[in-house]
């Protein structure tokens, strides 16, 4: 069979870019194993299942409502892994029933089997006994990745196990190594240490999440250790053994030796290329099992486009769907322009999310810039919520007042990051947010505490200050600050640079 358009995975970038090239008018062929498993590891094993299972341990915990009802109740639920898979089942069938429409609706044909290189316009796709070849002018890789399993870590899948096999853990155990401090390893950690298990996180670097603003990381991490989570930080892990009592025991590099009921190994993932016979088409895999694209998303062989996680960085769901979108596009000549600003979710708890510029990257640019604070307590929405740790984050050119960068933590974070988006991508100033009105009383409220605390805090321009040299400004500063009460920014307080 000849297609214009073969896609082989059927995760986000994958779906959406069958969808493009079909509604381009082309032939689209869809390549999943089994037809059970359209949406691929996100809908299955990943992001989906993931949030789900959050979701349902902020509801079944009153995690949420635990400052107005405190820890009684959540003793009144004895909470176990069938309750926590309840939700997720349900979520899962209705979003692979919407995959299994929008693919129908679009006419691109779905071929279940394993892909399979014969050369670079050819593939078969094996499924039982059965055999099939296609060929294709224009092809899409989208296999996703699969957890690293390292051959002398001893995987069991019940004590010691991946993120791809912690949903089918039978109970919840009363403690957990993690070994991993990244996106997947933190998630799962405070997931669980909100359900009450004693959670020591493990990792080499010093540092955890250093792509994030510091402050920001820093109140996850007071929160963190509020649930009495312990990091072990700079650490290499030696060994993962049993004992005999039962339990697991990590041994570090540093002599340390940590004991627990499981493991959970969350240390990278790698691209799931194994069965596709890459060599075939030309192309290879680096050295972090990934496949390297330009920016157009063409790999060394320029009609094979790659996209998703399998491409590495930033491995989400959200910009692996206009990935998939980018490469259907420019492969039949309608090219889309990339997005530069790109959100970022950390879906941990409480929920991070952030977009632009961090403070350490401006401050290595030497770039002038200023910051607005807004913490949720200083909002009526934080107390109803009972949020009283969020924080919301502007930095802003300190002559042009542009936004350069939102940073949130907190309940919501991830859909109130979007405000600050459209403002960022369309070049505005914190000044749209001190003379916008927001609903009262939200959260969306804080982008205006958090504009006027910027504004407060500039006082006098760098014009200004030039050209009156004779001005003290420890003492002026000094005192202009000390005339701003803290609670003025709730009721726009007079802003006092020009």
């Amino acid at each position: 069979m000849s297609y214009d358009f073969i896609v082989v995975g059927s995760g986000p970038a994958g779906q959406k870019g069958a969808i493009a090239a079909s509604k381009l008018g082309k032939r689209v062929a869809l390549v999943e194993r089994q037809r059970s498993s359209l949406g691929g590891v996100c809908l299955h094993t990943g992001t989906i299942p993931s949030k789900t299972m959050r979701e349902a341990i902020l509801h079944l915990t009153g995690f949420r409502h635990r400052d107005v009802y405190g820890d009684q109740f959540r003793r009144k639920r004895h909470i176990t892994m069938e309750s926590l898979r309840r939700k997720l089942d349900q979520v899962t069938c209705c979003e692979r029933e919407i995959i299994d429409e929008h693919l129908d609706r679009n006419g691109v044909d779905v071929i279940s089997g394993v892909a399979s290189f014969v050369d670079d316009h050819t593939i078969t796709v094996k499924a039982d006994s059965r055999q099939t070849q296609l060929t294709g002018d224009y092809f899409l890789l989208a296999p996703g990745t699969k957890p690293t399993r390292p051959a002398h870590i001893p995987f069991d899948g019940r004590q010691v196990f991946d993120s791809d096999e912690i949903l089918k853990l039978d109970k919840i155990p009363r403690s957990m190594i993690v070994v991993g401090g990244g996106v997947i390893g933190i998630e799962y950690a405070i997931m669980f240490a909100t359900l009450g298990v004693q959670v020591t996180v493990v990792d080499g670097r010093e540092r955890l999440l250093d792509f994030c603003d510091r402050e920001i990381i820093d109140t996850l991490l007071h929160h963190a250790r509020s649930l009495e989570m312990m990091f072990r930080l700079g650490e290499e892990v030696t060994q993962i053994r049993r004992s005999s009592s039962g339990t697991v025991v990590v041994e570090l590099e540093s002599q340390k030796r940590l004991v627990a009921d499981t493991v959970l190994f969350s240390v990278g993932r790698i691209g799931d290329t194994d069965s596709l016979n890459l060599e075939a088409a030309g192309l290879s895999i680096n050295s972090r099992g990934r496949l390297e694209t330009n920016e157009h998303l063409q790999t060394v062989v320029p009609h094979v486009y790659a996209v998703g996680d399998v491409i590495g960085f930033p491995s989400l769901a959200s910009t692996s769907m206009q990935q998939g979108r980018r490469a259907a596009s420019h492969a039949f000549g309608h090219p889309l322009a990339p997005c530069d600003a790109i959100p970022y979710g950390l879906f941990t708890i409480p929920e991070i999310s952030m977009i632009g510029h961090t403070e350490e990257q401006l401050t290595a640019d030497r770039v002038p810039y200023e910051v607005g604070h807004a913490h949720f307590n200083e909002t009526a929405r934080g107390h109803i919520i009972g949020d009283h740790n969020g924080l919301l984050k502007l930095l802003f050119h300190r002559r042009t007042r542009k936004l350069l960068g939102v940073h949130i933590i907190g309940e919501s974070a991830t859909e109130l990051l979007h405000i600050g988006q459209a403002v960022l991508s369309f070049g505005g100033t914190i000044d749209y947010f001190c003379d916008t009105i927001f609903n009262f009383p939200t959260l969306a409220e804080c982008y205006k505490v958090a504009a006027f605390d910027g504004r407060n805090r500039l006082c006098l321009d760098d014009d200004t200050l030039m050209s009156n040299d004779s001005i003290d400004l420890s003492t002026n500063v000094e005192a202009t600050l000390a005339q701003l009460d803290h609670t003025t920014r709730r009721d726009e307080a007079v802003c006092l640079s020009p």
